[in-house]
């Protein structure tokens, strides 16, 4: 069984600024831990700030996540 898709709608939080052209970070807690994955956003133009809390809609093995702000501001 793959454990990659169950990334998929894992909240998580940024740390570094997810946006255009940046290389952002967020910290996500899986399998009994926090773990940092590199986090690009879903929606190519959205800016997300760090202290956001973000949804998962993609991985990328091994450390990547496409985010999506999980609440409306």
């Amino acid at each position: 069984m793959d454990g990659d898709a169950s990334m998929v709608g894992l909240l998580g939080r940024v740390t570094g600024t997810v946006g255009p052209g940046l290389v952002g970070e967020v910290i996500v807690r899986i399998r009994g831990g926090a773990e940092h994955f590199l986090a690009y956003p879903a929606a190519g133009k959205e800016r997300i700030e760090p202290g956001t809390v973000v949804m998962v809609v993609e991985h990328l093995p091994p450390r990547t996540v496409y985010v999506t702000a999980a609440y409306d501001s």
